[in-house]
């Protein structure tokens, strides 16, 4: 549910200094991007924008905080026609969910650190004046005994009301929010989000301007409950190579009903063009840096970026035979990514498996936009955003 806030006696900072900060500046998210391509142009779909008096800017401010199994993330936009524009973003990896699978409950320390992102949070949506918000938690929350403890704990230290949604409406964010970076074509299309405690995997027909639902699919895997699940890689390449085996079949199990169903629609579903493959996540962001070899993670080089399926599934069986000392030392990995990409190595090949597209489209965007997207155009924000809202509730 969407909290509405009253006006607050905070300054509001608009450019500037804080504009910047975390790296992110005020950009406008396209409804309608141009085609992705398999090299990055300009900007991409977020592109900069002149910087505007301060009253031209409109005051009402919305924003998505989105507390995942491992990231603590907030985004923070105003309208601006059938787009938006971001004026304020933050994300923070928390490890919510470090030792759930392990203990069915959030410990101490995981709920410290997501708390002390949050408070961060709250301090952004107070000084920018945000007077409709919405905040989800996901996989973490819904399986931890405490979740509904910590939610509470939330609100009474932070103000923030997070609504822990289902994996139905998880996977239906992710989409709402990247469905527009797919290639152009015919016949259906998957978007998969790898999550930190749960991967959602949603089927659409496309050929229409909003999006129909064919079919979708949750499962409990993410790169912490899997990487947890699995214990240590152990020291030698044997081992290693046995424990990415061990991730792969679980995985693949827990895809066995919605593959046989996939194959069915890929073989009956409308048109019968090329399969087209669109991902959201750490994992494929990560992966698309390490494809392009970029020193260090560009958001602008790899959000709508396209790459061939066997580049990724090259790279997973790299990174899935290095030792953790190893990957952390690659650029677009380090020290934070380093133990749990292996993980989202696995669940990607399986996705590959279920559904052998040729290309992966790569969205650096998901459940946040969409909420955002969401919220907008519940508030009547745009025709074309209320049409796709109405189309995408049907899943």
């Amino acid at each position: 549910m969407a909290e509405q806030f009253p006006p607050v006696a905070c300054a509001e900072v608009t450019g500037g200094r804080d504009a910047t900060r975390n790296g992110h500046r005020a950009d406008v998210h396209d409804a309608a991007p141009p085609a992705p391509s398999s090299v990055p142009a300009g900007d991409g779909p977020y592109r900069p924008i002149a910087p505007q008096p301060r009253e031209a800017l409109p005051r009402q401010a919305y924003a998505a905080i989105d507390l995942g199994t491992n990231n603590c993330r907030l985004l923070i936009a105003r309208p601006s026609g059938e787009n938006f524009v971001v004026i304020d973003a933050f994300s923070r990896a928390v490890r919510l969910g470090e030792g759930l699978a392990q203990t069915g409950r959030l410990s101490q320390i995981a709920m410290d650190r997501a708390l002390s992102a949050l408070r961060i949070c709250a301090d952004k949506l107070c000084r920018r004046s945000v007077q409709l918000a919405h905040s989800v938690a996901t996989e973490a929350c819904r399986q931890a005994e405490n979740g509904a403890e910590f939610i509470e704990r939330v609100r009474s230290e932070t103000g923030i009301a997070l609504d822990i949604i289902s994996t139905r409406e998880e996977a239906r964010l992710a989409m709402l929010g990247c469905h527009i970076l797919l290639e152009p074509g015919s016949g259906p299309a998957m978007i998969f989000d790898i999550g930190g405690g749960s991967t959602e995997l949603v089927v659409i027909d496309s050929a229409e301007p909003v999006p129909r639902i064919l079919d979708w699919h949750s499962v409990p895997w993410g790169v912490v409950s899997l990487t947890e699940t699995c214990g240590s890689e152990g020291e030698d390449h044997a081992s290693r190579a046995a424990r990415y085996v061990r991730m792969r079949e679980l995985v693949s199990d827990s895809f066995a009903a919605f593959a046989d169903r996939a194959a069915g629609l890929r073989a009956t579903g409308p048109g019968r063009g090329p399969l087209r493959l669109l991902g959201t996540s750490g994992t494929v962001t990560t992966l698309a840096g390490l494809h392009l070899d970029l020193p260090h993670y560009d958001r602008r080089a790899v959000d709508g970026l396209i790459v061939p399926t066997d580049a990724m599934r090259a790279i997973s069986a790299r990174l899935s035979s290095l030792s953790l000392a190893g990957r952390r030392e690659l650029p677009c990995i380090g020290r934070e990514r380093a133990d749990l990409v292996v993980a989202g190595c696995a669940i990607l090949e399986t996705i590959l498996d279920v559904w052998p597209a040729d290309r992966l489209g790569i969205a650096d965007r998901g459940i946040r936009e969409g909420i955002l997207r969401s919220l907008m155009a519940a508030n009547g924000q745009g025709e074309r955003l209320r049409a796709e809202l109405r189309r995408l509730r049907r899943i």
